[in-house]
């Protein structure tokens, strides 16, 4: 049996990624003026065929902040596979709230808010931050949909005043995206554990090599995978990033992040959780 096959046989009916982004071709959706980097056309159709190769089923597209707020890229996936894609948007105060009920026909399950900062400035061009994105909370419970916050797990307790009032789920990205060095008893971390513990939060269990941990094993991340787990395996995603724009240390292989996922989630009743049943009740995709 190849790796593949044994892969194929490993994932759960109804596999999800939950974090993945679709790029071009730019010259039918061109990329926003500036940005922070200008990708290589990552198609709708090279991400099919991924999630076939990978022995995944499903999809969550998430707005890339080489778009900004122009989610067209976006959506014309979601049109083209309605019954295996979802996706998480990025608006601000130009949108309405039958924007985002047009949105939620195509496909759109949630909005995305950046509050990742370095030295207190944006780390990336593009995005929303919370603050224009709250007007909209009123919509975003009718239609059931979340709250996705790209944040350093660090910057979390100064925030959590706001989010407290957030009448949505929150989903935190990329298990709280801090640099393994601070550890997992670091205090925004454990913010986000206690968060995950109650159900609060739900955070995705993604970007192993955004918290600096490398290649081919990425160890030093799993201590925070195993943390989240061992909190709330109700409250997690699992997503690949595909495809990994902008990484530190070169472009990953999605294969391998799944295998590393599989690896460290030996429990089949744990992987279901995981890989369907949650993303199936937060992206509004049918029980399987």
């Amino acid at each position: 049996m190849s790796a593949s096959d044994d892969r194929l046989r490993e994932t759960p009916p109804g596999a999800t990624d939950c974090h993945c982004h679709i790029f071009g071709p730019a010259a039918r959706f061109p990329y926003a003026e500036p940005r922070s980097y200008t990708p290589e056309d990552e198609t709708l159709e090279d991400y099919l065929a991924l999630l076939d190769r990978l022995g995944l089923d499903r999809g969550v597209i998430v707005q890339p902040s080489a778009y900004d707020r122009d989610n067209a890229c976006t959506l014309d996936a979601l049109r083209r596979a309605p019954d295996q894609l979802r996706g998480v948007a990025v608006v601000g105060a130009e949108a309405t709230a039958d924007t985002l009920r047009a949105m939620h026909r195509d496909g759109i399950r949630g909005l995305r808010a950046n509050e990742y900062r370095r030295d207190g400035a944006a780390a990336y061009h593009g995005g929303v931050r919370l603050a224009e994105i709250e007007p909209f909370f009123p919509v975003m419970a009718e239609l059931g949909w979340h709250l996705q916050l790209w944040i350093d797990a660090r910057h979390l307790p100064d925030l959590e005043p706001r989010l407290a009032k957030v009448p949505v789920p929150i989903v935190v990205d990329h298990m709280g995206r801090l640099h393994h060095s601070h550890g997992t008893h670091d205090p925004g971390f454990q913010a986000l554990v206690r968060g995950v513990g109650t159900g609060r939060y739900m955070a995705k269990l993604s970007g192993t090599y955004r918290l600096g941990a490398v290649k081919p094993d990425y160890l030093d991340a799993k201590p925070f995978h195993d943390a989240l787990v061992a909190a709330n395996p109700d409250a997690l995603v699992w997503g690949t990033d595909w495809p990994h724009p902008r990484p530190d240390g070169g472009r990953p292989d999605a294969a391998r992040l799944l295998r590393v996922f599989l690896d460290w989630t030996t429990d089949p009743v744990l992987r279901r959780k995981i890989l369907t049943d949650t993303p199936a009740r937060l992206y509004d995709f049918p029980a399987v």
